[in-house]
């Protein structure tokens, strides 16, 4: 009987891989380790820093935005003023009625000028929220206010601002600037001129 001469079948086993020496990496000098967590605790406290100085001011502004804007919806719930319910922006000064006078190119004059000194403190005539502290090319120096049911309330031709920026709250008599002759008031005699707007439309302040 013949013998099956056996096949030798090749391994699949892969063959084993050479030893290689893992050689260690080469201590760090102390200096250096020294220098290293100097800068990482550089870093760190560097990050402090600005956390310290970043966080608090965001968190401010957030407060202040949302407190302005939750006293904006409570003012709006208020009445409008009714005729002869405000103070003058400047007591003891004559009030003459200047409404609807013929200005520059076909304008009416939307409010009243009232003359004072200048540098003369032009008071609140409501409480309400600062809406505008800024310029424009007519009013020059202006502040803004919106105070009960809505109703702006603007201050032009200022020399300077008081102490004050948008989203304050102001109340009746508080300082909000200073006489001048700003914006196309130029080289006229120093005065404020007041405007009211009601949803939007002129009135004549000398009513209220």
């Amino acid at each position: 009987m013949l013998k099956l001469q056996e096949r030798v079948m090749p391994s699949s086993k892969p063959p084993p891989l050479p030893k290689t020496t893992n050689p260690k990496a080469p201590k760090r000098s102390p200096i250096a380790r020294l220098l290293s967590l100097l800068t990482r605790a550089a870093l760190f406290f560097a990050l402090l820093f600005v956390v310290d100085k970043v966080l608090p001011n965001l968190r401010w502004q957030t407060q202040t935005f949302v407190v302005a804007k939750w006293q904006q919806v409570t003012l709006l719930q208020e009445e409008l003023p009714t005729e002869n319910s405000l103070p003058s922006p400047l007591p003891g000064q004559h009030l003459t009625d200047t409404w609807g006078a013929a200005r520059s190119a076909g304008r009416s004059h939307e409010g009243i000028d009232i003359f004072a000194e200048r540098h003369t403190p032009v008071q609140a005539t409501t409480h309400g929220i600062v809406s505008k502290v800024g310029e424009n090319n007519l009013g020059g120096r202006v502040v803004v206010i919106v105070g009960p049911g809505g109703a702006g309330h603007y201050y032009a031709h200022l020399e300077e601002y008081a102490e004050i920026k948008v989203n304050d709250w102001v109340e009746v008599g508080d300082v909000i600037g200073y006489v001048g002759d700003s914006g196309n008031a130029k080289g006229t005699p120093p005065h404020v001129h007041y405007g009211i707007y009601i949803k939007g439309s002129a009135v004549n302040p000398i009513l209220y």
